[in-house]
């Protein structure tokens, strides 16, 4: 259920302090252009059961300000900084207004949300260096690494402050991949969002395309049959194990052991090829659709089995491996209290014993017995293998019962909503194979898409990486980076 409330600049931070102390979360803000002036939303979540409530809060076109919730939520003093860069609506008593999304070599005044802006200015010179925190004393040493980095990797600076090998500071900065995805979905048809969502982060096109579908249909009053809700669960939990899968080999090529990397490598493969019998693409594009899903083919149980048995021989050999069990234990801890504070989502958030998964508190079908989820609260390396490693049972246990009395090749589609149907605009929430993916989105009078605001959940967990890397040593940043496996793309739109 999601309920909407009028909010102004006086009780936006009350309401919002009412709001997290009964146990919600801030999913999202979305700054909006409409005719009567500039317009913001929060969306908060929580459950279960599923409840959703937005404030919206009318600006001042003339001065479009707001007050700051920084000091309520720390994902909302970053939303805060991404909307003063891309709409130019400025926070008011921010602790860090500096900016977050463009670089110094971006023009001062230009907003590239702003329907106004026009094609983007020549980037000039730098407004000065980047304010990195210098660390200093005896032996300390900086380290930059990147934005290009070796390898097939999407760029991304890491500045460490080192004394020795220990680590007592990194920043990471990020937004070196800015797309104007948000730009880019203005007056497409909803048919012609769908390969959009998808591409927010190629690794996780069921999930994005999935929050944007149900996002959709919210909008428009349409309701999915019941066999389509189950094909879309089952694509979710097939693209959760190849990507996990693929990750768990790499954590364990990054402390050595290469030939347990190269079997993981394997099974990923049959797993992507059994995407491409099922979906059409390897990546699982095209399952997903506004109203339904599009399947050619369902996975068969015993094939699966096989896949099951593969991987759980190869986590074995890496858990049972003294040399692999001891570089992760112990290593790059995000302690629970930190991870609640900054509002990490996903298997990073379950490895620091915080149980939150959109498949219970936001369920769009029934999951059962099967979904099992996951908690570890040691928040090291080895908290994020074992939680992604059982992950993997649980989603081939779903996967199995949601094949099981499922029709294909075909597509089950919704019948076109009634008219007048829907409130023209809706939400959509996904326990994605990184986490909770949030998309919210509104339409115009014609049916076109006028905003969508996508939240991939790396958005959230990219503050945590250099905090669970403090103390740590520089060797053991790829593995530290590898078991968060953070989008850049999902994070910078």
């Amino acid at each position: 259920m999601r309920k909407i409330y009028q909010s102004s600049a006086i009780t936006l931070p009350q309401h919002a302090q009412n709001l997290l102390t009964q146990g919600h979360r801030l999913a999202l803000i979305a700054a909006h252009l409409d005719e009567a002036g500039p317009r913001v939303v929060y969306l908060f979540t929580s459950g279960a059961p599923d409840a959703r409530v937005e404030l919206h809060i009318r600006l001042d076109p003339d001065r479009p300000e707001v007050p700051t919730l920084a000091h309520l939520s720390f994902a909302a003093g970053r939303f805060e900084r991404e909307m003063r860069d891309l709409f130019g609506i400025v926070p008011l008593d921010h602790p860090l207004p500096r900016r977050l999304v463009r670089h110094f070599h971006w023009p001062r005044g230009w907003y590239p949300m702003r329907p106004d802006a026009g094609p983007a200015p020549a980037f000039g010179e730098q407004e000065g260096p980047y304010p990195f925190l210098e660390v200093e004393g005896d032996g300390v040493y900086e380290i930059p690494v990147g934005p290009v980095h070796a390898g097939l990797i999407e760029p991304g600076h890491f500045r460490f402050s080192v004394v020795g090998e220990t680590i007592l500071k990194l920043k990471a900065r990020l937004w070196f991949v800015h797309r104007g995805v948000e730009k880019l979905f203005q007056g497409r048809s909803v048919a012609a969002g769908l390969p959009l969502a998808e591409r927010i982060s190629g690794d996780t096109a069921v999930g994005h395309a999935l929050a944007y579908c149900l996002a959709v249909e919210e909008a428009t009053g349409t309701e999915v049959p019941p066999e389509a809700q189950r094909a879309r669960a089952m694509l979710l939990e097939l693209e959760r194990v190849h990507n996990h899968i693929a990750d768990l080999g790499m954590l364990c090529n990054d402390v050595g052991h290469g030939i347990l990397n190269a079997h993981a490598q394997r099974v990923r493969e049959q797993l992507l090829r059994l995407n491409k019998d099922i979906t059409g693409h390897r990546l699982l594009r095209g399952g997903v659709v506004p109203g339904g899903a599009a399947l050619r083919t369902l996975p068969d149980p015993a094939r699966l089995k096989a896949i099951g048995e593969d991987i759980r021989e190869i986590t074995d050999l890496a858990l049972g491996h003294s040399t692999v069990r001891d570089r992760f234990t112990g290593t790059a801890i995000l302690h629970p209290p930190a991870a609640r504070e900054i509002g990490c989502l996903g298997y990073v958030a379950r490895a620091s014993g915080i149980p939150d998964d959109a498949r219970v508190t936001h369920p769009f079908t029934a999951y059962g017995a099967q979904l099992d989820v996951p908690v570890h609260d040691t928040g090291d390396v080895l908290a994020r293998f074992l939680v992604r490693a059982e992950e993997i049972d649980t989603s081939l246990a779903l996967i199995e019962q949601f094949a099981d009395g499922l029709q294909a090749p075909g597509a089950v589609l919704a019948p076109p909503p009634l008219p007048g149907a829907g409130r023209g605009s809706g939400v959509g929430l996904v326990e994605g194979w990184r986490g909770t993916i949030a998309t919210r989105l509104e339409l115009a009078p014609d049916g076109t898409l006028a905003r969508v605001k996508p939240v991939d959940p790396s958005f959230f967990n990219w503050p945590a990486l250099p905090v669970a890397l403090a103390d740590t040593i520089v060797p053991d940043f790829p593995l530290t980076n590898k078991s968060f496996n953070l989008s850049y793309a999902g994070n910078d739109l």
